[in-house]
Protein backbone atom coordinates (compact mmCIF):
# COMPACT_ATOMS: atom_id res chain seq x y z
CA UNK A 1 0.00 0.00 0.00
CA UNK A 2 1.92 3.47 -1.04
CA UNK A 3 1.94 6.61 1.18
CA UNK A 4 -1.22 8.24 -0.61
CA UNK A 5 -3.78 5.48 -0.15
CA UNK A 6 -2.38 4.66 3.01
CA UNK A 7 -3.14 8.39 4.27
CA UNK A 8 -6.85 8.14 2.29
CA UNK A 9 -7.26 5.36 4.35
CA UNK A 10 -6.73 7.07 7.94
CA UNK A 11 -8.41 9.99 6.85
CA UNK A 12 -11.67 7.35 6.19
CA UNK A 13 -11.09 5.66 9.67
CA UNK A 14 -10.88 9.23 11.58
CA UNK A 15 -14.11 10.08 10.28
CA UNK A 16 -16.12 6.65 10.84
CA UNK A 17 -14.35 6.83 14.50
CA UNK A 18 -16.10 10.47 14.60
CA UNK A 19 -18.98 10.10 13.33
CA UNK A 20 -20.03 6.39 13.36
CA UNK A 21 -21.21 6.64 16.99
CA UNK A 22 -23.16 3.17 16.44
CA UNK A 23 -21.48 1.78 13.61
CA UNK A 24 -18.03 2.30 14.35
CA UNK A 25 -17.68 -0.51 17.30
CA UNK A 26 -18.90 -2.76 15.14
CA UNK A 27 -16.22 -2.79 12.37
CA UNK A 28 -13.84 -4.03 14.97
CA UNK A 29 -15.78 -7.19 14.39
CA UNK A 30 -13.68 -7.39 11.15
CA UNK A 31 -10.51 -8.09 10.24
CA UNK A 32 -8.28 -5.01 9.13
CA UNK A 33 -8.23 -5.36 5.48
CA UNK A 34 -12.14 -5.73 5.33
CA UNK A 35 -12.35 -2.90 8.70
CA UNK A 36 -10.48 -0.79 6.52
CA UNK A 37 -13.27 -1.65 3.58
CA UNK A 38 -16.25 -0.39 6.08
CA UNK A 39 -14.54 2.75 7.34
CA UNK A 40 -13.94 4.02 3.04
CA UNK A 41 -17.62 3.24 2.90
CA UNK A 42 -18.79 4.92 5.90
CA UNK A 43 -17.01 8.18 4.66
CA UNK A 44 -18.61 8.02 1.35
CA UNK A 45 -22.08 7.80 2.64
CA UNK A 46 -20.83 10.18 5.75
CA UNK A 47 -19.76 12.69 2.88
CA UNK A 48 -22.92 12.44 1.15
CA UNK A 49 -24.96 12.70 4.65
CA UNK A 50 -23.28 15.84 5.27
CA UNK A 51 -24.11 17.94 1.38
CA UNK A 52 -28.04 17.26 2.19
CA UNK A 53 -27.20 18.47 6.30
CA UNK A 54 -25.57 21.44 5.13
CA UNK A 55 -27.03 25.01 6.13
CA UNK A 56 -27.15 26.00 2.66
CA UNK A 57 -29.68 27.19 0.10
CA UNK A 58 -31.10 23.90 -1.62
CA UNK A 59 -29.98 24.74 -5.17
CA UNK A 60 -26.65 25.22 -3.69
CA UNK A 61 -27.62 21.47 -2.41
CA UNK A 62 -28.42 19.90 -5.48
CA UNK A 63 -25.19 21.75 -7.15
CA UNK A 64 -23.11 20.04 -4.85
CA UNK A 65 -25.03 16.66 -5.20
CA UNK A 66 -23.96 16.83 -8.96
CA UNK A 67 -20.51 17.58 -8.20
CA UNK A 68 -20.48 15.15 -6.35
CA UNK A 69 -21.67 12.40 -8.69
CA UNK A 70 -19.52 13.73 -11.00
CA UNK A 71 -16.56 13.20 -8.25
CA UNK A 72 -18.06 9.45 -7.82
CA UNK A 73 -17.98 8.46 -11.47
CA UNK A 74 -14.20 9.71 -11.57
CA UNK A 75 -13.21 7.93 -8.69
CA UNK A 76 -14.75 4.17 -10.11
CA UNK A 77 -12.56 5.17 -13.31
CA UNK A 78 -9.42 5.84 -11.52
CA UNK A 79 -9.68 9.44 -12.17
CA UNK A 80 -8.66 11.01 -9.13
CA UNK A 81 -10.04 14.50 -10.33
CA UNK A 82 -11.37 15.89 -6.76
CA UNK A 83 -10.11 17.01 -3.56
CA UNK A 84 -11.64 14.80 -1.53
CA UNK A 85 -9.30 12.83 0.85
CA UNK A 86 -10.79 9.73 1.06
CA UNK A 87 -11.14 8.92 -3.19
CA UNK A 88 -8.25 6.91 -3.17
CA UNK A 89 -9.37 4.44 -0.02
CA UNK A 90 -13.17 4.07 -1.56
CA UNK A 91 -11.65 3.69 -5.29
CA UNK A 92 -9.05 0.65 -3.64
CA UNK A 93 -12.48 -0.42 -1.55
CA UNK A 94 -14.85 -0.34 -4.84
CA UNK A 95 -12.16 -2.59 -6.67
CA UNK A 96 -11.33 -4.87 -3.83
CA UNK A 97 -14.86 -6.16 -3.19
CA UNK A 98 -16.20 -5.55 -6.30
CA UNK A 99 -18.61 -3.33 -5.41
CA UNK A 100 -21.36 -2.08 -8.02
CA UNK A 101 -20.60 1.91 -8.19
CA UNK A 102 -24.42 1.94 -8.96
CA UNK A 103 -25.58 1.44 -5.39
CA UNK A 104 -22.69 4.55 -4.22
CA UNK A 105 -24.83 6.23 -7.05
CA UNK A 106 -28.33 5.10 -5.60
CA UNK A 107 -27.43 6.87 -2.16
CA UNK A 108 -26.32 10.24 -3.68
CA UNK A 109 -30.03 9.67 -5.28
CA UNK A 110 -31.58 8.93 -1.74
CA UNK A 111 -30.06 12.10 -0.27
CA UNK A 112 -30.83 14.01 -3.02
CA UNK A 113 -34.85 12.67 -2.29
CA UNK A 114 -34.28 15.01 1.60
CA UNK A 115 -33.29 18.05 -0.50
CA UNK A 116 -35.99 17.93 -3.06
CA UNK A 117 -39.01 16.85 -0.86
CA UNK A 118 -40.16 16.93 2.89
CA UNK A 119 -43.65 14.71 2.79
CA UNK A 120 -44.16 11.00 2.04
CA UNK A 121 -47.42 10.65 1.01
CA UNK A 122 -47.55 6.88 0.62
CA UNK A 123 -45.62 3.81 2.61
CA UNK A 124 -44.66 2.85 -1.29
CA UNK A 125 -43.34 6.61 -1.63
CA UNK A 126 -41.61 6.11 1.98
CA UNK A 127 -40.20 2.72 0.82
CA UNK A 128 -38.78 4.22 -2.25
CA UNK A 129 -36.81 6.73 -0.15
CA UNK A 130 -35.71 3.83 2.22
CA UNK A 131 -34.33 1.45 -0.04
CA UNK A 132 -31.54 4.67 -1.77
CA UNK A 133 -30.29 5.37 1.74
CA UNK A 134 -30.35 2.19 3.67
CA UNK A 135 -31.09 -0.97 1.48
CA UNK A 136 -28.25 -0.37 -1.36
CA UNK A 137 -25.61 0.27 1.78
CA UNK A 138 -26.75 -2.65 3.25
CA UNK A 139 -26.08 -4.74 -0.24
CA UNK A 140 -23.11 -2.44 -0.95
CA UNK A 141 -21.74 -4.04 2.86
CA UNK A 142 -22.30 -7.76 1.68
CA UNK A 143 -19.11 -7.20 -0.85
CA UNK A 144 -17.00 -6.27 1.97
CA UNK A 145 -18.33 -8.72 4.31
CA UNK A 146 -18.44 -11.61 1.46
CA UNK A 147 -21.52 -13.53 0.88
CA UNK A 148 -23.53 -16.47 -1.99
CA UNK A 149 -23.64 -14.39 -4.88
CA UNK A 150 -25.68 -17.75 -6.50
CA UNK A 151 -28.59 -15.86 -6.03
CA UNK A 152 -30.51 -13.19 -4.84
CA UNK A 153 -31.40 -14.16 -1.54
CA UNK A 154 -28.72 -12.37 0.19
CA UNK A 155 -29.38 -9.44 -1.49
CA UNK A 156 -33.27 -9.62 -0.75
CA UNK A 157 -33.07 -9.75 2.86
CA UNK A 158 -30.43 -6.91 2.84
CA UNK A 159 -32.92 -5.12 0.83
CA UNK A 160 -35.17 -5.71 4.17
CA UNK A 161 -32.95 -5.15 6.84
CA UNK A 162 -32.30 -1.67 5.63
CA UNK A 163 -35.81 -0.73 5.70
CA UNK A 164 -35.98 -2.09 8.75
CA UNK A 165 -33.00 -0.35 10.55
CA UNK A 166 -34.39 3.20 8.66
CA UNK A 167 -37.53 2.80 9.38
CA UNK A 168 -36.31 2.36 13.29
CA UNK A 169 -34.19 5.22 12.54
CA UNK A 170 -37.36 7.74 11.58
CA UNK A 171 -39.35 6.54 14.19
CA UNK A 172 -36.68 7.17 16.92
CA UNK A 173 -35.72 10.73 15.27
CA UNK A 174 -39.42 11.39 14.89
CA UNK A 175 -39.44 14.52 16.54
CA UNK A 176 -35.96 15.71 15.83
CA UNK A 177 -36.58 15.54 12.15
CA UNK A 178 -40.23 17.56 12.23
CA UNK A 179 -38.64 20.36 14.14
CA UNK A 180 -36.06 20.64 10.95
CA UNK A 181 -39.36 20.70 8.76
CA UNK A 182 -38.45 16.93 7.57
CA UNK A 183 -41.62 14.20 7.90
CA UNK A 184 -40.76 10.78 6.91
CA UNK A 185 -44.16 8.95 8.29
CA UNK A 186 -46.53 8.74 5.22
CA UNK A 187 -49.19 11.28 5.03
CA UNK A 188 -51.71 8.39 4.32
CA UNK A 189 -50.80 6.89 8.27
CA UNK A 190 -50.73 10.52 9.98
CA UNK A 191 -54.34 10.78 8.10
CA UNK A 192 -55.48 7.30 9.17
CA UNK A 193 -54.29 7.58 12.50
CA UNK A 194 -55.70 11.38 13.15
CA UNK A 195 -52.38 13.01 13.74
CA UNK A 196 -51.06 16.32 13.16
CA UNK A 197 -47.44 17.39 11.60
CA UNK A 198 -47.26 19.55 14.63
CA UNK A 199 -47.82 16.78 16.99
CA UNK A 200 -44.63 14.96 15.65
CA UNK A 201 -43.07 18.23 16.93
CA UNK A 202 -44.95 18.63 20.01
CA UNK A 203 -43.16 17.37 23.66
CA UNK A 204 -47.02 15.32 24.43
CA UNK A 205 -47.77 12.43 23.59
CA UNK A 206 -51.53 11.73 22.80
CA UNK A 207 -52.88 8.23 22.10
CA UNK A 208 -53.64 9.50 18.57
CA UNK A 209 -49.43 9.47 18.28
CA UNK A 210 -49.10 6.50 20.40
CA UNK A 211 -50.90 4.43 18.14
CA UNK A 212 -49.39 5.80 14.92
CA UNK A 213 -45.94 5.04 15.78
CA UNK A 214 -46.88 1.57 17.29
CA UNK A 215 -48.07 0.72 13.68
CA UNK A 216 -44.75 2.14 12.53
CA UNK A 217 -43.25 0.08 15.07
CA UNK A 218 -44.56 -2.82 14.39
CA UNK A 219 -43.97 -2.65 10.21
CA UNK A 220 -39.97 -2.36 11.06
CA UNK A 221 -40.57 -5.65 12.77
CA UNK A 222 -41.95 -7.09 10.14
CA UNK A 223 -38.91 -6.11 8.37
CA UNK A 224 -36.79 -7.16 10.36
CA UNK A 225 -38.67 -10.82 10.26
CA UNK A 226 -38.35 -10.53 6.50
CA UNK A 227 -34.69 -10.17 6.80
CA UNK A 228 -34.42 -12.92 9.03
CA UNK A 229 -31.51 -16.10 7.56
CA UNK A 230 -29.68 -13.67 6.18
CA UNK A 231 -26.16 -13.99 7.97
CA UNK A 232 -26.64 -17.67 6.12
CA UNK A 233 -25.86 -16.35 3.03
CA UNK A 234 -22.74 -14.00 4.49
CA UNK A 235 -19.42 -15.22 4.80
CA UNK A 236 -18.90 -16.17 8.52
CA UNK A 237 -16.47 -13.50 8.64
CA UNK A 238 -19.46 -10.72 8.35
CA UNK A 239 -21.58 -12.66 10.69
CA UNK A 240 -20.76 -10.78 13.70
CA UNK A 241 -21.15 -7.38 12.53
CA UNK A 242 -23.83 -7.97 10.82
CA UNK A 243 -25.29 -9.41 13.76
CA UNK A 244 -24.29 -6.41 16.13
CA UNK A 245 -25.83 -4.15 13.63
CA UNK A 246 -28.99 -4.96 13.30
CA UNK A 247 -28.79 -6.35 17.34
CA UNK A 248 -28.26 -2.55 18.12
CA UNK A 249 -30.86 -1.48 16.06
CA UNK A 250 -33.21 -4.09 17.13
CA UNK A 251 -33.11 -3.30 20.21
CA UNK A 252 -33.42 0.39 20.35
CA UNK A 253 -37.00 -0.12 18.71
CA UNK A 254 -37.65 -3.13 21.53
CA UNK A 255 -36.43 0.12 23.90
CA UNK A 256 -39.18 2.67 21.83
CA UNK A 257 -41.97 0.22 22.42
CA UNK A 258 -40.85 -0.49 26.04
CA UNK A 259 -40.95 3.24 26.63
CA UNK A 260 -44.50 2.53 25.28
CA UNK A 261 -43.68 4.59 21.97
CA UNK A 262 -43.01 7.59 24.03
CA UNK A 263 -40.45 9.22 21.45
CA UNK A 264 -41.48 12.46 21.69
CA UNK A 265 -40.06 13.07 25.72
CA UNK A 266 -36.82 13.03 24.39
CA UNK A 267 -34.19 10.75 21.64
CA UNK A 268 -34.06 6.83 22.63
CA UNK A 269 -30.52 5.76 22.84
CA UNK A 270 -29.00 2.39 24.42
CA UNK A 271 -26.48 2.28 26.90
CA UNK A 272 -22.70 1.80 26.86
CA UNK A 273 -23.09 -1.18 28.52
CA UNK A 274 -26.23 -2.60 26.50
CA UNK A 275 -24.31 -2.50 23.07
CA UNK A 276 -21.03 -4.14 24.39
CA UNK A 277 -23.29 -7.09 25.37
CA UNK A 278 -24.78 -7.40 21.77
CA UNK A 279 -21.62 -6.66 20.38
CA UNK A 280 -20.27 -9.60 22.42
CA UNK A 281 -23.40 -11.70 21.67
CA UNK A 282 -22.65 -11.10 18.07
CA UNK A 283 -19.27 -12.75 17.88
CA UNK A 284 -20.33 -16.46 18.32
CA UNK A 285 -22.01 -15.92 15.02
CA UNK A 286 -19.00 -16.28 13.56
CA UNK A 287 -18.20 -20.28 14.22
CA UNK A 288 -21.57 -21.18 14.75
CA UNK A 289 -23.97 -22.33 11.87
CA UNK A 290 -26.50 -20.12 10.64
CA UNK A 291 -29.93 -21.46 10.69
CA UNK A 292 -31.81 -21.78 7.31
CA UNK A 293 -35.15 -19.86 6.90
CA UNK A 294 -37.78 -19.01 4.46
CA UNK A 295 -37.67 -16.44 1.85
CA UNK A 296 -38.86 -13.25 2.28
CA UNK A 297 -41.81 -12.25 0.35
CA UNK A 298 -42.17 -8.62 -0.57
Amino acid sequence: MNRELRESYRHCAAVARREARNFYPTFWLLPPEKRRGMCALYAFMRKTDDIADDEGADDAKRSALDAWSHELEAIANARFEGVWPGRFALADCVARYQIPVDLLAATIKGVRMDVDRRRYQTFDDLYDYCYHVASVVGIACLSIWGFDRSGDSAIRRAEACGIALQLTNILRDVREDAERGRVYLPAEDLDRFGVSVAELSGDRLGENARSLFAFEADRAYNYYERARGLDRFVDPVGRPILRAISGVYRALLDEIRMRDYDVLKGRISLSKRRKLLILARSLGSRFKRAEPAAEPEF
